[in-house]
């Protein structure tokens, strides 16, 4: 995350910074306590100074310092700073990407028809959004402590690589796997520990509200419930060497992948991938397919479910008796998870 907070520290937060919390706006006296206590070793406390780079603590990776970057008595490494900025920035960008990718998917990817299922909620894609929309940034703060980890210094995350060489190469792609398979690993654990019933009833059941998906349903999380399975995506780079760029593209691939498994297109019947047609299962019978990229450790744990085979036929996955025959095993279980109480309020449409 450093790499992308200089970005955004060079082109528009060191003057956001500046103008709001200049240094001239504190009495000579206090900043030049301030400037101590910071250790900025100014020349002058006029708010253009430059401190020495050596008393500084900070070295850009990318960029050069411009003339506003010391006009703040907030310098670019105070804590209160960086967390300021990232939950600033971070939730702006969860929201950005979950609207800008659901309602891509929703545009052209997700069956409409979906609108029809027996089991789609009055209202469903607003309570979807509204959810998320809420959660994102309590979301974003609860992960502050990691990224000022990160930011800190006390992750494996790296920055130089040979990119032209075959052993850089296979070693960025060796990591990518590796990421992978760990969090795949963790997120599943996680996942079944958020269906015991009382961290499920406390936690993970406004989730599983939708029990049939939008991409909308993505993010639509109680915020601790999706804090937690954004755990391990942190803790990997605390244990593992992880390349900046890569950490980055990963971050944004896992909000992808989670709106892809919501949206309802079954385009492959994959015994490997744990794509939209598992995850639909998981939404409709509760108890299996918990994993996030792959169907390893469910087959492992002995949750796996193999999607029915009525998914993948066009006219048959929106027909009145594949809906109802859905309906008939869901709410077995349902009722076996949740109990008689049902405080959903579904569409009365005629199905197709």
């Amino acid at each position: 995350m450093d790499l992308l907070l200089e970005v955004l520290d060079t082109y528009a937060l060191d003057y956001v910074y500046g103008k709001l919390l200049p240094k001239t706006a504190l009495p000579s006296t206090v900043g030049k306590c301030v400037s101590e206590m910071l250790d900025l070793n100014t020349v002058s406390f006029n708010g253009t100074a430059k401190p020495a780079g050596e008393s500084y603590g900070y070295e850009p990776f990318l960029l050069d310092f411009t003339e506003y970057t010391f006009q703040s008595f907030l310098p670019r490494h105070n804590l209160f700073r960086q967390a300021l900025s990232m939950f600033i920035v971070m939730s702006i960008f969860g929201w950005a990407l979950y609207f800008s990718v659901a309602t891509m998917s929703y545009l052209f990817v997700f069956d409409k028809a979906v609108f029809n299922h027996p089991r789609y909620l009055k209202n469903q894609m607003t309570l979807e959004m509204k959810q998320a929309f809420g959660a994102i940034p309590v979301m974003v703060l609860l992960t502050i402590p990691w990224f000022l980890l990160e930011l800190s210094g006390y992750s494996k995350l790296y920055y130089n690589v040979d990119y032209k060489s075959w052993s850089g190469i296979r070693q960025l792609a060796l990591e990518v796997i590796c990421f992978i398979m760990f969090t795949d690993c963790l997120i599943y654990l996680l996942h079944r520990w958020l269906h015991w019933p009382k961290v499920y009833k406390a936690l993970h059941k406004p989730h599983h509200k939708w029990l049939v998906t939008t991409p909308y349903a993505s993010h639509a999380f109680h915020p601790v419930d999706g804090y937690m399975q954004s755990v391990p995506y942190h803790i990997y780079p605390m244990l593992f060497p992880l390349q900046k760029v890569s950490y980055l593209i990963l971050f944004t691939f896992v909000n992808f992948w989670t709106v892809m498994i919501h949206d309802g297109e079954y385009l492959a019947n994959d015994p490997i991938i744990n794509g939209a047609a598992c995850h639909t299962v998981h939404h409709l019978y509760f108890n299996y397919n918990y994993g996030q990229f792959t169907t390893l450790w469910d087959r492992l744990g002995g949750s796996y479910r193999e999607p029915d085979q009525e998914l993948f036929n066009k006219s048959l996955k929106k027909s009145k008796q594949t809906w109802e025959l859905q309906v008939e095993k869901m709410e077995a279980i349902k009722k076996e998870v949740e109990g008689d109480n049902d405080d959903r309020v579904y569409v009365t449409t005629k199905s197709s």
